[in-house]
């Protein structure tokens, strides 16, 4: 089974770690490391790190594309990234090293039309076919038509891969909106894009059910919430479970929601049922939440943590 991110507003992370953020104050910085990152990166890296084979594509801009390179090729992960004029994006993250929070700031992407768009788009069929599991993730660049997702959902599916988006606002929501021939398989909205796309706020656990089961209704076999140190909620056709993570020293909540998605696309890959599934998603993000940059512990330190994790049915 063939594994592929698409990341096609990718970043270079800069962390800034700061002894406490004080908007309105000057700072001066403990630390400063750069990453190269964006969701669908960060989501093949942590894959990597758990031994599965993995391929990532999207766009990247050639005047500063070493990064990434680098990081792909330390990873073994197969890269496959489309190359254009320019620089890819740097996004800034504050890192407050007494609450553990960051504060992001990201740039706009790089711009592209309709020929770059061709490229990824062979590029996806060259690496996807029945029984792949493609995961789409991250904002879109403004050049490009909010359903583009929705567009390349379609045709994954049409070539029998199954597809995970992680994605929020108007990309988000014109997928969601889409035929059920170009719906994902699986999404992981964290409670506030969930409350964008329900178009209200959902203040109790029982509103986000609600809306997790609603859009598991509309056909999208696995919804997967992300609630932060509340851990994460999970419905498919065998049922609702809730999973809570166990006490995680903190390093950096960078990537942790990129970590989940790869632990859920690791369970997906191996046909983990749902409690089991659910364990491992955890895990991964638990794990990340010990490291900086999107990497994961070793496999035994991972599965110890599974371990840890209390899964409750919900219904």
């Amino acid at each position: 089974m063939s594994l592929v991110t698409l990341t096609l507003n990718p970043a270079i992370d800069q962390t800034v770690t700061l002894d406490a953020l004080t908007p309105g104050s000057v700072h001066r910085a403990r630390s400063v490391w750069a990453d190269a990152g964006g969701k669908g990166v960060n989501v093949a890296s942590c894959l990597a790190d758990w031994g599965l084979p993995v391929a990532a594509t999207g766009v990247l801009g050639q005047d500063n594309a070493a990064p990434f390179t680098q990081l792909l090729a330390a990873k073994g992960i197969d890269d496959r990234f489309v190359w254009i004029p320019g620089e890819t994006r740097t996004n800034l993250k504050l890192l407050d090293a007494g609450s553990g929070e960051t504060t992001d700031i990201n740039l706009p992407g790089l711009e592209f039309g309709p020929s770059t768009v061709e490229a990824v788009r062979a590029v996806l069929g060259d690496l996807t076919g029945a029984g792949s599991l493609a995961v789409l993730a991250g904002s879109l660049p403004r050049s490009l038509a909010a359903d583009t997702y929705a567009r390349l959902t379609a045709e994954l599916k049409r070539r029998g891969a199954r597809v995970v988006l992680d994605a929020s606002g108007p990309a988000l929501a014109a997928t969601l909106a889409a035929g059920p021939d170009a719906l994902p398989d699986a999404i992981k909205p964290n409670r506030h894009e969930l409350e964008e796309w329900a178009g209200h706020p959902l203040p109790e656990s029982a509103d986000v059910l609600d809306a997790a089961r609603s859009l598991q209704r509309r056909g999208i076999a696995l919804v997967c919430v992300s609630l932060g140190a509340e851990g994460a909620l999970f419905v498919s056709s065998e049922g609702a479970f809730r999973a809570l993570p166990p006490p995680t020293r903190v390093a950096s909540t960078v990537g942790a929601g990129d970590a989940l998605v790869a632990g859920l696309v690791a369970g997906l890959h191996d046909g983990l049922a749902l409690p089991d599934l659910a364990r491992r998603a955890l895990a991964f993000a638990a794990g990340k939440l010990s490291r900086t940059g999107a990497n994961l512990p070793g496999r035994t330190e991972v599965e110890a943590l599974a371990r840890e994790i209390r899964v409750e049915r919900l219904d």
